[in-house]
């Protein structure tokens, strides 16, 4: 009968990659974990994982075993927190890092009430646009906008985020309002990131899509100062619905081309497994599923 430890440090190799990585998440020798492994393989009479001097891959049996075999043992894991998680309290230093556009008052507020609410947790937070290797910076928890790279990591779902085409009131007295996504090409624009200040912006109306190149007179890769000089009638903006709900409310900003937005951005928690997730880590991932956040709408649990 196959050892269910084998399985566990076969998944545990999958998700971060690495024998090395998966021994020190583990706290086991790489020799063990590869011994582990390929008794796994002896057993079940397949290989599981490709093996070069530069990369570990799993090969199409390997997927398909690990599909199978992953989200049994995290439920396995769950049962065992349930047990236990009264006897333990969430306690230690917890690294975490966000994007730049959660280094605002909201998120912070949040990150505030948590730290007070666990008294035993001591928060090391990172803001930076830059997605940190999690193993090598030894990052507990990286809150991600967008499509994840890396097949590697645990991700949790939080919600969606999406961006609107807005402009300033100052900005629309000298130019005419775009009345289609195409006429935005003969618009100022202010962009986040870009290249040599122009950018292509992707937009959807239910499902109609559209590609549009604009040329940016500023370009930044923050969020913050794009809505600074959207604010002030430098050019159009398309900015998180989060920033400019608000503002298009009392009439400071100008949504442009209502029907159309940005196509809906996954915003996901990552970590690097789920084995033995630690407490501090259980429960700022709950607290930040519960938050009621103005960057993401929730997504359905």
């Amino acid at each position: 009968m196959v050892d269910l430890n084998d399985i566990a440090v076969f998944v545990a190799v999958a998700q971060l990659g690495s024998f090395t990585r998966a021994g020190r998440a583990l706290a086991m020798p790489v020799s063990t974990v590869s011994r582990r492994v390929a008794d796994l393989e002896r057993q079940l009479g397949v290989t599981l994982l490709q093996r070069t001097t530069r990369k570990l891959t799993l090969t199409t049996q390997g997927r398909d075993y690990f599909d199978q075999c992953s989200e049994p043992l995290a439920h396995l894991s769950d049962a065992e927190r349930v047990l236990t998680h009264s006897q333990r309290q969430p306690e230690g230093l917890l690294r975490i890092s966000v994007p730049v556009i959660l280094g605002d008052s909201a998120f912070l507020g949040f990150l505030s009430d948590f730290v007070r609410n666990y008294p035993g947790i001591r928060l090391d937070l990172r803001i930076t646009n830059e997605r940190l290797d999690l193993v090598a910076e030894n990052i507990d928890v990286a809150l991600r906008f967008g499509e994840l790279r890396s097949s590697s990591i645990v991700a949790r779902k939080l919600g969606t985020n999406v961006r609107y085409v807005v402009a300033a009131p100052a900005y629309l007295e000298r130019r005419p309002r775009p009345r289609a996504p195409a006429e935005l090409a003969g618009h100022v624009c202010v962009l986040l990131g870009g290249i040599n200040n122009e950018a292509a912006w992707d937009l959807v109306s239910g499902r109609r899509r559209a590609s549009v190149h604009v040329v940016g007179a500023i370009a930044s890769r923050d969020f913050r100062s794009v809505s600074f000089f959207v604010y002030r009638g430098h050019g159009i903006g398309l900015l998180p619905s989060s920033y400019c709900d608000a503002q298009i409310a009392d009439g400071t900003l100008v949504r442009l081309l209502p029907q159309w937005s940005s196509p809906p951005l996954s915003v996901h928690a990552v970590y690097p497994t789920r084995r033995f997730l630690p407490e501090k880590v259980h429960a700022f991932l709950e607290e930040l599923r519960a938050w009621q956040s103005p960057f993401w709408s929730r997504a359905s649990r």
